[in-house]
């Protein structure tokens, strides 16, 4: 831009700052007060104003963007932009099949592209957990069996992400912070370099930090799974939510249809006739009860 104003991608939140990446440069910026929250993942304009440090300016549009609950009731975005949200998931710990279908229901409603990660593939798979997995694979998810201790399994997860910008979710203990490490080997190298550079000392962020896959495209780290909660989708959004009830929805006797009890309800009869997985619409009833 030629006022000085440079464009930039946002990577990480340090302290009170923002790690805003310039070329090979990172630059510790403030956003003006009048901005909407900046995230990771966040293409903006921003200007130098001393040495080493900006003013983030303006958010450039988002295709998309990844909220959490925050006090007050308010909504708090924690990525934005994102290409592909992987759904990490393991025999060890238990496999939360009833949450791994609410990540996909808001994954639906928020237009990110899902897909599923298996990890741990070392460990036997019950006949019941693959009949389950066989469920999703039907629906158009695609599935990648890995094992963070086995590099030669990553290749086809690895090949998927090239080019994109990726985020990991999932259940706690399922190995999310190996399989990140196994993909970004240099992850504790450029965590440093980002505090160094920006003059931090310390990494603090508690937030969304992305890096830069060795292949090309990102990978945002994220804790913590509560960006994924039901707050803020309706009962009619979760029906959305599983693509196999979608051909269906419109076919329901009555339009404020809960898919339960109610009369004419078409989805309940494709489940009687097999051709949804009675097991996802029992999850959906579940969900439905939760919310």
């Amino acid at each position: 831009m030629s006022d000085g104003r440079l464009e930039g991608l946002v990577i990480a939140h340090l302290g009170q700052g923002i790690a805003v990446e310039y070329h090979d440069e990172v630059v510790l910026c403030q956003p003006l007060r009048k901005l909407d929250t900046v995230t990771v993942g966040d293409r903006v304009v921003w200007s130098l104003v001393a040495p080493e440090q900006g003013r983030i300016e303006a958010i450039l549009p988002r295709r998309n963007v990844l909220t959490r609950p925050s006090r007050n009731d308010k909504i708090r975005p924690v990525a934005a932009n994102i290409d592909t949200v992987y759904v990490v998931f393991a025999v060890e710990p238990y496999c939360d099949f009833l949450l791994l279908d609410q990540y996909l229901a808001i994954c639906e409603n928020r237009n990110f592209n899902a897909a599923l990660i298996l990890n741990k593939t070392d460990l036997p798979l019950t006949q019941e957990m693959e009949t389950q997995l066989a469920h999703y694979v039907h629906c158009g998810y695609a599935l990648y069996r890995v094992s963070a201790n086995a590099p030669e399994t990553l290749g086809q997860l690895k090949a998927a992400m090239r080019g994109q910008v990726n985020i990991f979710t999932g259940q706690s203990g399922v190995g999310k912070s190996s399989l990140t490490n196994a993909i970004l080997p240099g992850k504790a190298l450029r965590t440093n370099t980002i505090s160094a550079t920006t003059k931090h000392g310390r990494h603090t962020t508690t937030a969304a930090t992305l890096y830069h896959l060795p292949d090309g495209g990102d990978l945002i780290d994220t804790p913590g799974v509560a960006i994924f909660g039901l707050a803020d989708i309706s009962p009619a959004q979760l029906a959305q939510g599983y693509r196999e009830f979608v051909p269906y929805l419109g076919q329901c006797q009555f339009n404020d249809c809960r898919h339960h009890q109610d009369k004419g309800c078409a989805v309940r009869a494709a489940v009687e006739r097999g051709e949804i997985a009675s097991s996802r619409y029992l999850r959906f009833l579940k969900l439905h009860e939760k919310m």
